[in-house]
């Protein structure tokens, strides 16, 4: 892994991200000599965290109308012992 300042990295980002892809290698940042970021190669799928539930659920009935009519709204606030 190749690692350098966070100064160098913003005066050449741009050349440095074509060089993490053309040679997939990881790029430590660090500011102060510690670790602030890490660039690395991206491969050509998705990210996991986008559409992960694509397909999986469903919509049963009418999402837009109320689940419960005004009367039985009052009642359950009545039953609620707010005394």
């Amino acid at each position: 892994m190749k690692k350098m300042t966070a100064g160098r990295f913003r005066v050449n980002c741009v050349a440095i991200i074509d060089q993490v892809q053309a040679k997939r290698e990881t790029v430590l940042i660090t500011r102060y000599g510690k670790p602030i970021a890490k660039l690395v190669p991206a491969d050509g799928s998705a990210d996991d965290i986008f559409d992960f539930m694509a397909g999986k659920g469903s919509i049963v009935g009418d999402i837009v109308s109320p689940s419960m009519s005004d009367s039985e709204w009052a009642n359950l606030s009545d039953s609620s012992g707010s005394q």
